[in-house]
């Protein structure tokens, strides 16, 4: 009888789940894949590596997976995969839903960010066919982030796709065996006002904004621009954006988990918070000083060795380097009214 019910409760909360999974926004799930790519390059040392990317036949980035269970979990989300076409041009995105199963001891609900490298173009075809199922149509593996890039197996080397997963600001190789993953054809009418075989009807803007994004990501490493010698290089307005993003949204995990006098002592500048608003750079840096003072002390243990904390504490200080390479930031009044 309480094994039973069990089952049940579990049943029941994937159930619950398939109506919010159904009723996604396109448009806002194409905005959230695209920040999620944007965090993927805001901390050079557990980024995804650029090369895997600029070599890659799709990649498909699918936000806020949720992890529904108890004792048998289920995940389900909805994103986007982006395909190279036979000349090696990105297509506009395509809706796809992740949908898998796990067993073990896993109460509650978890939102994780989930991103596929897909290495073959034997991999991609099988996912545009419709349904795809992650290690029995295609073999996988749990990339390689940052630095340990350079020493990643020959097993995951020859995986035709390699799996990620951002949880709490950090981004991990992740094992995502069995998962499937399914073309959504209701999402595609609904978006470019066609279907999924035929020319759009209509290019939202978002649409666009994120093939442009994954061009920009995946087209190499360009010569940069001669500048005077020691002058650092500089750092385009959508990076820095980008980290702005990422650093806010990651400094609300971890204030979140503190205590009034802790959430002050690491408050962000006010002015981080309006995209409008241009940074204050001593601010930024007096902040920095007071993670930096934490991070180095023994007495702090429980917090530095958090994820939340350090993935703040990285995306703070990059973003303090993007502004010392974009050179001094004028404080000036507000410009005159038209």
């Amino acid at each position: 009888m309480h094994r039973h019910l069990i089952l049940s409760i579990v049943l029941g909360l994937g159930m619950s789940a398939a109506p919010v999974l159904a009723h996604t926004d396109p448009t806002e799930t194409v905005r959230n894949a695209e920040q999620v790519l944007a965090d993927l390059v805001a901390i050079p040392a557990r980024q995804i590596p650029m090369h895997l990317l600029s070599e890659a036949q799709g990649v498909a980035v699918i936000p806020d997976v949720t992890k529904i269970g108890f004792i048998a979990g289920v995940r389900r989300g909805h994103g986007v995969v982006v395909v190279r076409d036979a000349e090696g041009e990105w297509s506009l995105p395509q809706f796809i839903t992740l949908t898998g199963g796990s067993v073990g001891w896993q109460a509650g609900i978890q939102g994780t960010d989930v991103v596929l490298v897909f290495r073959t173009r034997k991999s991609v075809e099988g996912l545009m066919r419709g349904k795809f199922t992650i290690g029995a149509d295609a073999s996988v593996s749990a990339g390689p982030v940052g630095r340990d890039a350079a020493a990643a197996t020959d097993a995951t080397l020859k995986a035709e796709i390699l799996s990620y997963s951002r949880s709490r600001g950090l981004f991990l190789g992740v094992a995502l065996d069995g998962s499937a993953l399914e073309i959504d054809h209701h999402a595609h009418t609904a978006f470019y006002g066609s279907p999924t075989a035929e020319v759009p009807q209509r290019l939202p803007e978002s649409a666009a904004q994120l093939r442009q994004y994954l061009v920009e990501l995946t087209q190499g490493n360009p010569t940069p621009p001669l500048a005077s010698e020691g002058a650092p290089p500089k750092v385009s307005t959508r990076k820095q954006e980008a980290l702005r993003r990422s650093l806010v949204q990651n400094a609300s995990q971890l204030h979140g988990m503190l205590s009034p006098a802790w959430r002050n002592y690491l408050a962000l500048p006010r002015e981080i918070l309006d995209p409008a608003a241009p940074p204050n750079r001593e601010a930024l840096v007096a902040v920095l000083q007071r993670f930096e003072k934490i991070n180095s002390s023994p007495n702090y243990r429980g917090l530095v060795e958090r994820p939340e904390f350090q993935a703040t504490y990285e995306l703070l200080r990059e973003y303090v380097d993007t502004l010392s390479a974009s050179g001094p930031i004028l404080q000036l009044a507000p410009p005159p009214a038209k």
